[in-house]
């Protein structure tokens, strides 16, 4: 919670003035987007590296060094802004990834050790951790341009001195702090429990319908969040709106996309992956909609757009996450893991890339709408997929039967002779 504190602070930078600081130095909208596209394909590269390491030797190391590098990134995108060397910037916003990917990977961490039919609530632990740091970068951008402008240093850039300070500082929590590894810990109580019952290695089983879901699931909702806002303050900013106003709107984005948390776990536990993911992509088109026909000069429906693009967002991530652990043991869970955040990033990349395009050539309406007729793509897989996926959806009878399970594994000290 300590780390996704920080990490939150770390991943505002980049949504809030990313676009803009790009907008600066390139002098056209047309490639606006090409930022979000950046740290995007940045975070899909971490996310397939944080698993892999995960799945070797834990999430200490896989997601402490995740953290690191992002906060790396961030120092090359002050220098490429002092420097205005475009080509810094693109390196730099593309390790700067890295924390985003990493900030995401905490979310399975937060499952580990988690009962199965409490695995949601486990994720929004983990994740409304992220709202405190998440909410309050945007709304400092005015305070941390000033900063920043008194050292010498470009007024947008300044949001990047804290991601380094933040995404360092989660990294370094991580490093000293996440002892015992839940992830070594979970695998290693996985096996004793296999070897107890069949006395055979535990196997990784065939990936199924579960994680094909779960996946879909997360892409769409990414795609969908982030074309629409990664052009939002471009949008705002040529209908006069201020830095401190596009602040508050990233703000409030971000906090819908966190702070919802704790509820939505609750209810993917207690009403279904299946029904949440549902209610993901219907509040994903209601987003659009009003993103679309609101007018642009209206700082509240502007809000009232971007809060729900947030919590459909928070939806799909939640209820996706839990059916893709719910599909996979610990010999493949991590691995797996990484692979899909590696969907979901490359997704991601792809809305930011092309909303630039679509909003100077069809305007910011015909992206919102764009994005929220995708996010209905769900449910007909939903649909589709309804009766495989219950099938293997953990149920709340579970709670009692897992720590039995979990504790017939013998201690290696009191395994009887052979």
């Amino acid at each position: 919670m300590a780390s996704q504190v920080l990490g939150g602070a770390g991943l505002a930078a980049g949504i809030t003035v990313g676009a803009l600081l790009a907008q600066d130095m390139l002098g056209s909208d047309d490639l606006s987007g090409l930022p979000a596209a950046l740290f995007t394909l940045g975070s899909a590269l971490a996310a397939f590296l944080v698993g892999r390491v995960t799945q070797r030797v834990g999430r200490r190391l896989g997601i402490g060094l995740g953290f690191s590098v992002g906060g790396i990134g961030a120092i090359g995108v002050v220098a490429a802004a002092v420097l205005d060397s475009v080509a810094l910037l693109f390196v730099a916003l593309f390790v700067y990834g890295a924390g985003t990917a990493t900030n995401l990977q905490a979310r399975y961490a937060g499952t580990d050790l988690a009962l199965p039919a409490r695995r949601g609530r486990a994720i929004s632990v983990a994740m409304v951790a992220t709202t405190l740091g998440a909410v309050a970068g945007p709304n400092l951008v005015e305070p941390l341009g000033s900063l920043a402008s008194a050292v010498g240093v470009p007024a947008l850039a300044g949001p990047f001195l804290l991601a380094a300070v933040a995404y360092l500082g989660a990294g370094a929590v991580l490093l000293v702090l996440l002892r015992p590894d839940p992830f070594l810990v979970a695998r290693h109580l996985e096996q004793r429990t296999a070897d107890a019952s069949t006395g055979q290695v535990s196997v990784a089983p065939p990936l199924g319908t579960g994680v094909v879901v779960g996946a879909t699931v997360m892409v769409l909702s990414q795609i969908a969040m982030v074309a629409i806002m990664t052009m939002a303050p471009v949008h705002m900013r040529a209908h006069g709106h201020g830095l401190g106003e596009v602040g508050l709107v990233i703000g409030v984005h971000i906090g819908a996309m966190y702070l919802p948390s704790l509820v939505t776990g609750s209810l993917v536990d207690r009403w279904g992956r299946l029904r949440m993911a549902t209610a993901s992509g219907l509040t994903l088109l209601l987003a659009g909609l009003v993103a679309a026909f609101a007018p642009a000069d209206s700082l509240g429906w502007l809000i009232v757009a971007l809060a729900l693009l947030g919590l459909g967002w928070n939806l799909g991530l939640i209820s996706g996450t839990a059916l893709l652990v719910d599909a996979t043991v610990a010999a493949n869970r991590a691995r797996v893991q990484g692979t899909v955040d590696v969907l979901i990033a490359l997704g991601g990349a792809g809305g930011g890339a092309v909303s630039g395009v679509v909003v100077a050539g069809a305007g910011y309406g015909a992206l919102s709408l764009a994005g929220g007729v995708l996010a209905l793509l769900l449910i007909p897989v939903l649909l589709k997929a309804r009766r495989t996926v219950q099938a293997v959806t953990p149920s709340p009878t579970e709670d009692a039967q897992t720590p039995r399970a979990a504790s017939a594994a013998p201690h290696p000290a009191q395994e009887p002779r052979r």
